[in-house]
């Protein structure tokens, strides 16, 4: 099972997330949570934040922190069949976008086709976090804009090849596509 869980800046959708691939993987089997953040070197509220969801790992999970992320989901967990987090595509769509210079006009349609490859090639249990887009103001710079877009399609575009799609918000899951 796929499921794609989407939601805003704090909203739960990482706990929720971290909770449904544990329920997945079966009580204290082992789990990948592949990190796409950045490394929390000199911003502290971004060090917090990390330092949170870390906290907030069981300590049997095996972490890989990747800006490759393509890679990562190719190569396959440790051990078969083991399920696989992925917290958050909005940080690798970042680093996507900052290492082919798409903040002012590179296109990323390659690395997202092979992101959702990669994903529908995926037989383990697979639960991708994403920020939802499109609940706010349109972002007052090009570039914010064009993460924006950006992002909204490689939702849209994982949404298709996920099983299970859900929406947190406050904290509450929402059902928005179930396995058919």
């Amino acid at each position: 099972m796929r499921t794609l869980v989407l939601g805003g800046i704090r909203s739960g959708k990482s706990q929720w997330a971290e909770s449904a691939i544990a329920s997945a993987a079966g009580d204290g089997a082992p789990v990948c949570y592949l990190a796409t953040g950045p490394a929390a070197d000199t911003d502290p509220a971004w060090a917090h934040r990390v330092g949170a969801h870390r906290a907030r790992r069981p300590a049997h999970w095996h972490t890989v922190e990747t800006a490759d992320l393509v890679a990562a989901l190719a190569a396959g967990p440790h051990e078969p069949g083991t399920a696989t987090l992925v917290d958050d595509i909005g940080g690798w769509l970042t680093a996507t976008m900052d290492r082919l210079g798409a903040w002012t006009g590179a296109s990323v349609t390659g690395e997202v086709d092979a992101l959702v490859r990669a994903v529908d090639a995926f037989t383990a249990p697979l639960a991708l976090v994403s920020p939802e887009v499109g609940l706010t103001v349109v972002p007052a710079t090009e570039a914010g804009r064009r993460f924006a877009d950006e992002l909204g399609t490689v939702n849209q575009r994982l949404a298709a090849v996920c099983d299970r799609v859900v929406l947190v918000v406050a904290g509450q899951p929402l059902t928005v596509k179930e396995p058919t």
